[in-house]
């Protein structure tokens, strides 16, 4: 008779498993390399087509561990990310087919896994609903990275674009068509129309897309920006302790 603790027991597929998930796309800044981030705990960390997973707490333990929710997160049905996909916060990222590979957990919904392949991306409709032309500079990004969005010809205004087709090929994967949304939702692009016109590649680095008052943004930063540090230097901390108790029970594990 087994205890109320009892270990599952452990797969070994054959081959890579699928899954599918949602990322931001990032070009580098010198516009030659291409990558994603992740919409939740992943945002932080920049990874390529072929990656591996490293913790987001930075803690040096393999992922993914048992004692933390590190590593890379798909689900095991593409509609399941397409749910997540109408929250507010997630808003500009694109849908992935992703292979996975090397240690890997099952969870409710999907995989938690230590290695990755993007074998394939799927453009989600621009934010108003028209076909999308472009990848544009959102403003956003981290150091050596900036964060690009679906976006239409409209939309895009004069901000520096990247074409999707440029996009997969950088990334060495395959473009996959647009998604179409679902029920009476028809995107206004499919009508034709000079929200389809033609955007080819743009040299980023020239406009700067923030716009507004330049005092005001430079006051909004300043409080943006101590505000983080003090969130920088707890998860820090938060970090440290984690690190400790997360060796020490894999540690323990191993002895099992």
């Amino acid at each position: 008779m087994r205890g109320p603790f009892h270990r599952t027991p452990r797969e070994h597929p054959t081959g890579p498993l699928e899954g599918y998930k949602l990322a931001f796309p990032m070009l580098s800044a010198d516009g030659t390399r291409t990558g994603f981030s992740g919409v939740t705990l992943g945002r932080a960390h920049v990874y390529r087509t072929v990656d591996d997973a490293v913790c987001a707490h930075g803690c040096r333990h393999a992922c993914p561990s048992r004692w933390c929710d590190c590593g890379f997160y798909c689900f095991h049905s593409d509609s399941d990310a397409r749910e997540l996909a109408c929250a507010p916060e997630h808003q500009g990222s694109i849908l992935l087919e992703v292979a996975v590979s090397g240690r890997f957990r099952r969870y409710e919904l999907g995989l938690r896994y230590s290695r990755q392949r993007v074998r394939a991306i799927r453009m989600r409709p621009c934010r108003c609903g028209t076909t999308v032309s472009a990848l544009a500079d959102t403003g956003a990004g981290q150091r050596g990275w900036r964060r690009l969005e679906p976006v239409c010809a409209r939309c895009a205004g004069a901000r520096p674009v990247l074409t999707p087709d440029r996009f997969a090929r950088l990334a060495e994967i395959e473009l996959l068509p647009e998604e179409v949304p679902a029920g009476p939702l028809t995107p206004v692009g499919a009508r034709g129309g000079e929200a389809d016109r033609l955007l080819d590649d743009s040299a980023f680095g020239g406009r700067d897309p923030i716009e507004g008052d330049p005092l005001a943004t430079a006051g909004a930063v300043a409080v943006l920006t101590a505000e983080m540090a003090l969130l920088q230097a707890r998860l820090d901390e938060m970090a440290r302790q984690l690190g400790r108790a997360t060796a020490r029970l894999d540690e323990l594990e191993g002895r099992d």
